[in-house]
């Protein structure tokens, strides 16, 4: 097992009294270190069957007790709703509003052809589909895992749970029972830790599905700290890159047809180390650094030893130290002004592993089709209410057909509509 040790000096043998001293620090050190929790995850059965606080992986002295919090167990009154977003900052000529209200956990969005939008949710296992404008939330599927990444193409729902892609048939006109699915995809490990999904479609019709592994930071199996390109008509895959820790959102840009994706780094560095990322895929196969450097430039203290950070793809973005990048979309709109067209809008889920959280907001990005002229500004905050306390935090984006925002949130339950008018 892997312990975190303190600094704990040299033992000088020549002399009894430094030895006595250094026998000190040695208890001193282990103590401490048994007050933190460190695993060791090379065993196929750490794998297999990862611990209830496997986020704990090299947990820090410094960071002892910090840990993801639990959020409300149902979602939020509307007039709980109304007070939350009345808070919320956004630019001149925005305004946020309620879309829909009891959507326990909303994750990942996507619409389907005839209006239905088809929300799924992390910790509840339900899929839900919402109609009437925002008026109606129905739950379409239960008993699920943890179906947060879904997807709609050519009348089918597609939805990923944990260990296998499902795709339903027609979903639309089933809402009241949903058809059997056919399981299209499904070499898949079954843990639930870093193993919940996000799906992209390109417009090939096939699906980019990230795979995290079920750790902080170690040695992942050649199977998992990647992103996958899927067939779901056929049961294909590709490998298109690896190094990735934990992507929850993806893109396709549309001026080029590349996948940008979001990423979160490793926790217990520090409260400012490292940066979460916004990476671009312009080389099949590339490396993004996990677990040897973070952020494209500061090496892991223990894995980064004899490796250089220049070996690695570097992020086309650092986003800031624990902010939780979720979901994403580039804006193909024409609602908001002229410069919003192709930017990025990012759904930041917000710390844990922080003394003073940081993030639960939407940020927008700025690039150009290489990702060379890129930057990044607050476009819609003020979820946080305190040091380490939220009223809602940000998870997935989706466009609407007028053009205006959908966001959702799973600590509110809810999702919201951000819409421009001059």
């Amino acid at each position: 097992m892997r312990q975190v040790h303190p600094s704990r000096g040299r033992m000088d043998r020549g002399r009894g009294v430094l030895a006595v001293a250094c026998a000190s620090l040695l208890a001193l050190a282990t103590a401490h270190a048994q007050d933190v929790k460190s695993y060791d995850s090379t065993k196929k059965d750490f794998w297999e069957h990862p611990p209830a606080d496997w986020f704990l992986g090299d947990e820090t002295v410094a960071q002892k007790g910090l840990a993801p919090p639990s959020g409300p167990a149902l979602p939020a009154s509307m007039a709980d709703l109304e007070k939350n977003l009345a808070a919320v900052k956004l630019p001149k000529g925005f305004k946020i509003s309620v879309y829909a209200q009891g959507v326990n956990s909303a994750r990942q969005m996507a619409w389907g052809d005839k209006g239905t939008l088809f929300v799924g949710s992390f910790g509840v296992g339900t899929v839900y589909a919402i109609t009437d404008n925002g008026k109606t939330v129905k739950p379409v599927l239960t008993g699920m895992k943890m179906p947060t990444g879904i997807a709609f193409r050519d009348g089918a729902l597609y939805v990923a749970d944990i260990d296998k892609i499902l795709k339903y048939e027609n979903a639309e006109a089933s809402l009241d029972k949903m058809p059997a699915p056919k399981v299209v995809y499904d070499d898949m490990p079954s843990y639930v830790a870093h193993g919940w999904k996000y799906l992209t479609f390109d417009k090939a019709g096939w699906l980019y599905v990230p795979f995290g592994p079920p750790c902080n930071e170690c040695l992942p199996p050649t199977s998992l700290s990647q992103v996958r390109h899927v067939n779901p008509a056929t049961g294909q895959a590709e490998l298109v890159a690896i190094g990735v820790r934990n992507s929850v959102g993806g893109d396709i840009d549309p001026r080029t047809g590349d996948y940008w994706f979001t990423e979160n780094a490793r926790d217990w560095i520090s409260d400012d180390l490292p940066s979460d990322k916004l990476n671009h895929i312009t080389k099949i196969g590339a490396h993004y650094g996990y677990p040897y450097c973070h952020q494209g430039d500061l090496l892991d203290p223990k894995y980064g030893a004899g490796h250089k950070c220049s070996e690695f793809t570097p992020p086309a973005l650092k986003l800031g130290p624990h902010v939780a990048p979720l979901g994403m979309k580039f804006y193909t709109g024409k609602q908001f002004p002229a410069e919003y067209a192709n930017n990025i809008f990012i759904a930041e889920h917000g710390s844990w592993n922080r003394h003073k959280y940081q993030g639960a907001r939407v940020m927008r990005v700025v690039t150009d089709p290489q990702g060379k002229k890129i930057k990044q500004e607050v476009f819609a905050s003020g979820w946080i209410t305190g040091d380490q306390a939220y009223s809602g935090r940000p998870a997935d984006i989706v466009l609407a057909a007028d053009g205006s925002l959908l966001v959702a949130d799973d600590w509110a339950g809810a999702v919201y509509r951000i819409s421009y008018s001059k």
